[in-house]
This record gives structure tokens, C-alpha cells and sequence, in this order.
């Protein structure tokens, strides 16, 4: 038996160039928590360590991900299951405990817990908003700081593509105690992947922490970071395209999660994504089974409503 995560920590990348990595994660609307010769730690304003890390290296490429535990004693209970390592110090701001594995497919998995206190970022403010039921905004104009980075908060999920997606699905299920919030069939009615969420009982959390999907051939898709609201997630996109970085897609708002999103490419051609205000689930949310259609479509944004009928005709 495994346990049961609780969040998304960290993704792990390697890069030839720091400098040009922590200028796309700046204008991105990351903060740098510490850095060495040869590893670059970014942070969020909440109160965690890091939650993005490269390391220096020829090639670039992604090196992993990293779940939180709830507690250490998890993280010793992983140690005894054959394939985990012992339980080891965590570099980096805010230390902590870890324990690492190799997840289907080669990829580094790392499970960490006990994280310590670096302070929280100031939260940016915003105006309220009025709406046609709720007027909150009066007697102000809403003035916000033209081309400002976007503020990244915390990640939030990640997405990856496998070989084969019913081994790495009962692997993580295993060991780490996911939940499927949507899982994607195939016309002929096969499980092709799934959105899992962390198992907190009671407690909502994000419709997914990871999405595994079975392409046939192992990659990363993208992970996810939260920022404030519509308004930073608009800044942030006008920022990122004057300085002259990559889009990949959006902005939109996704069918499956729900969340309102806008995808940019690293230096390097890794994806990463801004969203926000996405569906938070508990375990009173039974499990759905969806489409391709679906799965590809947006409630608004690049794929119209209209796309999606025609997809499922």
C-alpha cells in the first residue's frame, strides 16, 4: 500500500543557461529563492521553497516532478516499498525530507514533506469587479500596472504523456492514492488517460494534480502554476509576448477543470501554463468518463463550443 499526496511540490528541468532561464521565469511571474553555480531555485508568493528547479547541463530536458506528502512518516512508509529510496535531506530553500524513485517510463519522481518556512510573498492586489448582480467597484477606476509580470502563486499540476497509460495510471494510484476526476475514453470506449486529483477526503482540491495520457510514447506536456485572477493572467500574457517569448496557445477556459488558461514555451520549447479559477473537487465528486472532443475542447477560446459539436457529430 502506498500513500495518499496532497499536493504537486515541484518540477524539475536542466538548462545550459541559468541566466536565460531565470529571465523567462521573472517576466513569467516568478521570484528567485536562492541560487548556486549550478542550480536555479524560482519560487511563488506562497510560503513554499521553491516550486520550479534547474539545474545546470549541456542539454537541456525535464528531469521530473515532485509530490508533497502530509508527513514525514509518509515518506518513511514509501522508503520500505522496493524501488523508493531512503529518506534523504531535500536541497534547497526551506530543506526538508524526500524520498526518490523512477517513475514508468525513466522519469525522476520525487515525494518530499516537512518543507520549512521561507515567508510568504506579499499577495498583489487587484480591484474588485463589478458584475451585472454585484456591483463591488465604486466611486474607483480600474488602473493596473501596464506589461507587470503575472504572480505566480503556487504550481498546480502537471501533465505528462506514457507509453502505456493503464501501468503508469495503476502505478501512481499505488503508490501516491490519486483520485480520477475525468478519465478520457477512446470512441471504441478504451481508456486512453485521465485527470487525477489528491485524496483529501473532505477537504476540495484542484480537479487535477496530474493528467497522464496515453499518446504511446513517454513525454511532458506541461505543468501548471495558479496566478491571482483574469486581470494578472491578462498582464502576464502582454508581458511575456513584449518580451518577445513564445506562445503555444490561449488564452481560454478549458472544459475539463474548468480553468481559465494561456500556455507559453521556456527557452528551452518546455510548456508552461497560466490559469486560474479552476474547479476544486472533494470526495463527494464521483469520477466522470469524457471524449476526446472534450478533452480537446474550450467553453471559450482557441476551440469554440461549435468545434466541439462538430467533433462529437
Amino acid at each position: 500500500m502506498g500513500i495518499k499526496v496532497k499536493d504537486v511540490a515541484f518540477v524539475r528541468f536542466q538548462a545550459p543557461d541559468l541566466d536565460k532561464m531565470e529571465e523567462f521565469l521573472v517576466s513569467f511571474g516568478m521570484v528567485r529563492s536562492a541560487r548556486t553555480d549550478d542550480t536555479l531555485y524560482m519560487r511563488g508568493t506562497n510560503d513554499e521553497g521553491f516550486v520550479h528547479v534547474t539545474h545546470r547541463a549541456d542539454q537541456a530536458r525535464v528531469l521530473g516532478w515532485a509530490f508533497e506528502a502530509n508527513e514525514v512518516s509518509d515518506l518513511e512508509h514509501l522508503a520500505e516499498v522496493d524501488g523508493f529510496s531512503e529518506v534523504q535531506e531535500l536541497d534547497g530553500p526551506g530543506g526538508g525530507r524526500v524520498v526518490r524513485t523512477t517513475a514508468p517510463d525513466g522519469f525522476q519522481m520525487e515525494v518530499v514533506a516537512g518543507r520549512g518556512s521561507i515567508g510568504a510573498l506579499p499577495e498583489p492586489t487587484f480591484p474588485r469587479r463589478n458584475e451585472a448582480r454585484a456591483y463591488q467597484r465604486k466611486g474607483s477606476p480600474v488602473r493596473l500596472a501596464s506589461l507587470s509580470p503575472s504572480h505566480v502563486k503556487r504550481l498546480g499540476h502537471f501533465v505528462i504523456t506514457v507509453s502505456d497509460y493503464a501501468t503508469s495510471a495503476a502505478w501512481y494510484n499505488e503508490h501516491f492514492g490519486l483520485v480520477v476526476s475525468d478519465e478520457v475514453h477512446t470512441d471504441e470506449g478504451k481508456p486512453f488517460g485521465a485527470f487525477f486529483r489528491c485524496d483529501q477526503g473532505k477537504a476540495f482540491v484542484d480537479h487535477h494534480t496530474i493528467g497522464i495520457m496515453g499518446s504511446g510514447k513517454a513525454g511532458f506536456g506541461h505543468c501548471a502554476f495558479e496566478v491571482e485572477n483574469f486581470d494578472d493572467l491578462m498582464l502576464g500574457n502582454a508581458r511575456l509576448a513584449e518580451s518577445g517569448y513564445q506562445h503555444d496557445h490561449g488564452i481560454g477556459r478549458h472544459i475539463l477543470g474548468s480553468q481559465i488558461y494561456d500556455y507559453w514555451r521556456d527557452p528551452w520549447g518546455n510548456v508552461v501554463e497560466h490559469w486560474t479559477d479552476g474547479d476544486l473537487f472533494n470526495d463527494e465528486t464521483p469520477p466522470n468518463i469524457t471524449d476526446f472532443a472534450t478533452l480537446r475542447g474550450d467553453q471559450w477560446g482557441p476551440t469554440t463550443a461549435r468545434d466541439i459539436a462538430a467533433a462529437r457529430a
